[in-house]
C-alpha cells in the first residue's frame, strides 16, 4: 500500500516541487494550499506528468480548513505517513536584508507567527492520531537557516546580516516546537526533524537566489522518507547538521 503524504504551502514553489519528488517515489500526495482553486491547478500539473496527487484546501490558520484535512485523510486513508509542514510567510518589511527588530510592527509578528508557528502546531496536532498509525511516520518542520541563534550571533557567519526580525524569530521557534515533538515521540515509530531548504529560486527567495526549486525540496524529501535507524529532533540541510 502507497505511502500518503500531505504538504502544506504546495501550490507552487519548494511546496509543489516536494510534492512532485514525493509522488515520484509512488508515494500519494495532498497538496495543501490556502486556495483550492490554486490546490487543484498544482495537483493536475502533477497529475499530467503521471503522478499520484490530490488537492486539498488547507489554511494552516483555519481550524476549520485543518479539522476538514484530518476528516479527509482519516475516512479515506484511516492514516497518514508523512506531514510536511512547508507553509510559511515572510511579512517583514524589506525582506532579509534589513534588521527589522526595532520597527516591525507588533501585528506583523503575530501574523507571521500564525502562519509559521501557531499554524505547525495546530495541524500536526490534528495530524498526530493519524501519524501514530502510520508504521513509520515522519514529520518535517521547513525551517531555515536564518533561525540559528549561533550563525546569528557569529559576525563572520553567512547570514549575520539577515535580520528578519518576525521571520527569523518563527522559524528558530519551529526549531524549539521540532525539539520538544522530537522527544515526546522518542518512543515511537514517528521521526521529526527541520529542514532548511537553502537560498532558491523562489517568489521569496528571488531570481537572485543560486539554487533551483528540484534541489530546494531535496532536504525535506530525504528527512519525509528516512528509514528506521535515521536521526530524529535535528536541524539539517542537504544530510548535513546545521547549528542551533
Amino acid at each position: 500500500m502507497a505511502k500518503i503524504a500531505l504538504v502544506t504551502g504546495a501550490a507552487k514553489g519548494i511546496g509543489l516541487e516536494t510534492a512532485r519528488q514525493l509522488a515520484q517515489q509512488g508515494i500519494h500526495v495532498f497538496v495543501g494550499a490556502r486556495d483550492l482553486n490554486k490546490s487543484e491547478a498544482a495537483a493536475a500539473v502533477l497529475r499530467a506528468e503521471g503522478l499520484p496527487v490530490e488537492g486539498l484546501a488547507l489554511d494552516v490558520t483555519s481550524a476549520a480548513d485543518i479539522f476538514n484535512a484530518a476528516y479527509v485523510l482519516e475516512s479515506r486513508f484511516g492514516r497518514l505517513d508523512i506531514l510536511i509542514n512547508n507553509a510559511g510567510v515572510l511579512r517583514d518589511e524589506g525582506g532579509f536584508g534589513v534588521n527589522t527588530t526595532l520597527s516591525v510592527p507588533l501585528v506583523t509578528v503575530r501574523e507571521t507567527f500564525d502562519s509559521n508557528f501557531f499554524g505547525v502546531i495546530a495541524l500536526t496536532q490534528a495530524m498526530l492520531p493519524l501519524l501514530q498509525k502510520s508504521e513509520a511516520g515522519r514529520i518535517v518542520n521547513v525551517s531555515s537557516i536564518l533561525a540559528s541563534l549561533t550563525l546569528h550571533a557569529t559576525p563572520d557567519s553567512p547570514i549575520y546580516g539577515s535580520k528578519a526580525f518576525a521571520y527569523n524569530v518563527s522559524k528558530t521557534a519551529l526549531n524549539g516546537y521540532t525539539v520538544h515533538l522530537a522527544h515526546a515521540l522518542r518512543d515511537t515509530a514517528i521521526k521529526v526533524n527541520s529542514a532548511h531548504p537553502g537560498w532558491v529560486k523562489t517568489d521569496m527567495g528571488g531570481p537572485e537566489a543560486p539554487m533551483e526549486l528540484a534541489d530546494g525540496a531535496k532536504t525535506s524529501v530525504w528527512l519525509a522518507t528516512l528509514p528506521a535507524d535515521g536521526p530524529t529532533g535535528g536541524y539539517f540541510h542537504m544530510a548535513e547538521t546545521l547549528p542551533w
